[in-house]
């Protein structure tokens, strides 16, 4: 016999499912009341596919993190972590971290999204944040066609409700429209029923999570390494030192043991219990703050839903420990004694590390250069417009090679000059809006100095062979970055058609971005954290850029230079004119061609041949033929459809949103093609924080079409069948006015309201895991457009 609160379960669900499926709903409520619900199988994977959509990180709404349990139980708050108006720092509420226990949450003001009073079957559902959310969302569903009704906000500076238990009536009652999934299509009925039901019968979870013997055994062994416990690496101060600059690289990134499964990662932390032992993780908010106590290197497995938008792999396997050996063991060098974690110079690498090879240290970073500059685009801040900013849309990057003869020289003279390399983490919290101007004094006296340098150990004139090479085969050599306003994205390779800018990077540019964007920047800190870190990262570029102005013709360099900052006053700002692009000196590059960017970079591709990446043979084809390979006759003949996409410029791309994803529709669903569409932003200067619109000239953007996915953030996703893409291409550039853009969305996008967009989400996670089974995560759709 049914209990009587079971019955009521069944009316309950008759009103959730009978207006839509009158004839089923019988047989599907006797089969979801009978049957026990496992968090693992049944509910994860909902959560996975739809909630963590949005869901995924710091920029989650109410900081309702759903990419493991132990969020759904830590609940929500009405604290947000983005302020960039805040005086002072805010204590960090990081999942797994900051606390681990539901009262320790509590505490610091989250609340509950799940039942936590009287655990009956009613109680459950009635107390329970998730399920009136959904509940509110089947009552008021969206209209299934069209842009969304006025009252969905979707901005990412909107103030959110954020909802307790005792706000709810109030809610419910004003924004009817904003039950959950907030501003996307209900979920199924049969998903919707699942999560019902898991949360009546009191929200169980039967996660059990054990490690494999391999991976134990993995783990054991760089554990020794990291604490100076294995055979080849016995602890010792050389030891010590290495293995911190190590952790202050990798601490932010997604570890893997190559070989092992590709959903299997860790993360490199301090413990306060050796290996063996449950880690007890220190909660340090930077990498180099003080631990305060003894403790260990350890690798915690990451147990979390694997999200795109802080997603990067680092690589652990036998030939990685032999090649930190290599750089940081072998050479002879002596340590004498451990630098200490005082803010100031723990802050600073050139003053914490200065006992170890600069040239180690640069190697370091070359080899897995992708991975850094990944962790300055993606890191855990999942929201860094005003980061971001600073640079352009599209820029390409290339390295100054090591010069080992020099190796002591270069480390004296970092270590002599760490002073004027500081960075804002050394001021810790309290740093003022104005101390910048200290730093750019900072700044032009390492610049003078550097120069000096230069002149003294590098007389001869720059050339290609300058630069890093690769090895021969490492594709770092060359990168690619791409802004996608508040986030972005790197690549190995030159893609697209030649960028207004390129940088070129030595070892203490490189190092100071690491540690200015990633070891020392703090997503809870100030405001005047957050701008004199914004304002520092204007340095950086700057240097970068006129590094790279080195191997311009002379009278080239200040043309070239002014053309990046246009509607820039120089009398004024003159700020934005220094240094003076060492004039005195003229690169040994004989160029053939006034596009002296596009034939440098060329050239230079040419010259490190594998070690460039593969060439973009749709944004950039030279050649009769540019046939991608390992490609069917149907990739190749849509890839020539691309390339005519690719060369639309300006108002023919006004329709298109930064990031949109393409799928292009064939005979066989398994053969659905996926490109990226990149609308790179043309913009005057990228030298102010604010009024970017004012700086914005859109008749000059331009387009990058990209195989496969480029982004985490998509903003729109098209779907067009092959024998329809001229059509669209066609359609595209003729869409100009609302009402053109409203019958092109209709006909291509799929809308926020369309229902399928769920069913084209998981498709291009799908597809992107089986192109990139490491290194892909799950896309959000926070910024997805209501176009």
């Amino acid at each position: 016999m049914l209990s009587f609160y079971r019955f009521l379960f069944i009316i309950q669900l008759i009103g959730l499912v009978i207006i839509a499926n009158p004839v089923s709903f019988a047989d599907e409520v006797s089969s979801v009341a009978i049957e026990q619900k496992s968090y693992v199988n049944d509910i994860k994977p909902i959560l996975d596919n739809r909630c963590v959509a949005c869901h995924g990180c710091y920029d989650s709404p109410c900081q309702l993190k759903l990419t493991a349990f132990e969020g759904l139980e830590r609940g929500a708050t009405k604290h947000p972590i983005y302020d960039y108006e805040r005086l002072k720092a805010v204590e960090p509420t990081r999942l797994f971290i900051d606390e681990t226990t539901t009262t320790g949450w509590r505490n610091k003001e989250f609340f509950p999204v799940i039942n936590e009073q009287n655990p009956t079957p009613e109680d459950n559902i009635n107390n329970s944040l998730i399920a009136r959310l959904l509940q509110l969302k089947r009552s008021h569903p969206l209209p299934v066609s069209g842009k969304l009704p006025a009252d969905i906000k979707l901005q990412l500076d909107r103030t959110l409700q954020c909802p307790n238990q005792d706000e709810f009536d109030g809610y419910q009652k004003k924004h009817p429209l904003w039950g959950m999934p907030y501003g996307l299509p209900t979920l199924s009925q049969e998903q919707e029923a699942t999560l019902l039901t898991w949360l009546k019968q009191g929200a169980n979870n039967d996660t059990q999570f054990t490690l494999s013997p391999a991976a134990s055994a993995e783990i054991k062994k760089w554990e020794d390494f990291f604490n100076g416990k294995s055979p080849e690496v016995r602890k010792s101060l050389k030891q010590q030192l290495t293995a911190r600059y190590i952790y202050e690289h990798l601490f932010i990134g997604d570890l893997h043991f190559s070989g092992h499964p590709t959903n299997e990662f860790y993360k490199l932390v301090r413990s306060k219990t050796p290996s063996g032992q449950p880690i007890d993780e220190l909660k340090s908010v930077r990498p180099f703050d003080d631990p305060e106590a003894i403790f260990y290197y350890r690798l915690r497995p990451i147990t979390s839903t694997i999200v795109d938008k802080d997603h990067f792999v680092y690589q652990l396997s036998n030939n990685k420990m032999q090649r930190l050996r290599q750089l940081f063991w072998q050479p002879d060098y002596k340590v004498t004694e451990l630098p200490g974690y005082l803010q100031d110079s723990a802050a600073n690498p050139f003053k914490t590390f200065a006992q170890l090879p600069a040239t180690s240290r640069y190697q370091f970073l070359l080899d897995d250069a992708q991975y850094f500059f990944s962790g300055f685009i993606k890191g855990p801040v999942c929201r860094g417009q005003a980061a971001l900013n600073v640079i352009r849309d599209q820029f390409w990057v290339a390295f100054l090679k090591p010069h080992p003869e020099l190796n002591q020289q270069t480390t004296r003279f970092l270590a002599d000059n760490h002073h004027t390399l500081r960075m804002p983490a050394s001021d810790g919290e309290n740093i003022g809006f104005l101390e910048w101007r200290e730093f750019n004094g900072l700044q032009q006296t390492y610049l003078k100095n550097k120069e000096v340098f230069i002149r003294n150990q590098l007389p001869a004139p720059v050339n290609l062979d300058s630069l890093w090479d690769g090895d021969g085969q490492n594709e770092n050599a060359l990168l690619t970055v791409f802004r996608h306003d508040d986030n972005a994205t790197v690549i190995k390779g030159l893609l697209g058609k030649p960028p207004l800018t390129a940088w070129v990077v030595d070892y203490p540019l490189f190092e100071r971005i690491h540690y200015l964007l990633v070891a020392g920047y703090n997503v809870y800190g100030s405001a005047g954290h957050q701008v004199t870190t914004r304002l520092y990262m204007d340095f950086l570029r700057m240097e970068a850029e006129n590094n790279f102005l080195r191997f311009v013709p002379i009278k080239q360099r200040k043309i070239l230079h002014d053309s990046w900052y246009e509607g820039i006053d120089l009398k004024i700002y003159n700020f934005f004119e220094t240094p003076a692009f060492s004039s005195e000196a003229a690169p040994a590059i004989s160029y053939q061609s006034s596009d002296y960017k596009q034939e440098f970079f060329s050239r230079l591709q040419q010259k490190i041949a594998k070690a460039g990446g593969n060439t973009d043979l749709i944004n950039h084809c030279l050649q009769a033929s540019c046939k991608r390979l390992n490609t069917t006759p149907e990739q190749q003949q849509t890839d020539e459809m691309m390339r005519q996409l690719a060369n639309l410029t300006g108002d023919q791309i006004a329709a298109l949103p930064e990031v949109s994803f393409l799928r292009v529709l064939t005979s066989n669903p398994e053969n659905d093609l996926a490109y990226t569409l990149i609308r790179n932003r043309k913009l005057l200067n990228v030298s102010f924080i604010f009024a970017e619109k004012l700086r914005r000239e859109p008749e000059k953007d331009t387009l990058t079409v990209v195989p496969g996915f480029l982004g985490s953030y998509p903003n729109q996703f098209f779907s067009v069948p092959k024998q329809q893409l001229s059509a669209f291409i066609e359609h595209l550039q003729h869409t100009q006015t609302d009402a053109e853009l409203n019958l092109f969305f209709s006909q291509y996008a799929i809308r926020r309201t369309n229902p399928e967009i769920w069913q084209t989400y998981d498709w291009f996670n799908r597809k992107y895991r089986q192109q990139n089974p490491e290194s892909a995560g799950l896309f959000d759709i926070s910024r997805y457009q209501n176009l």
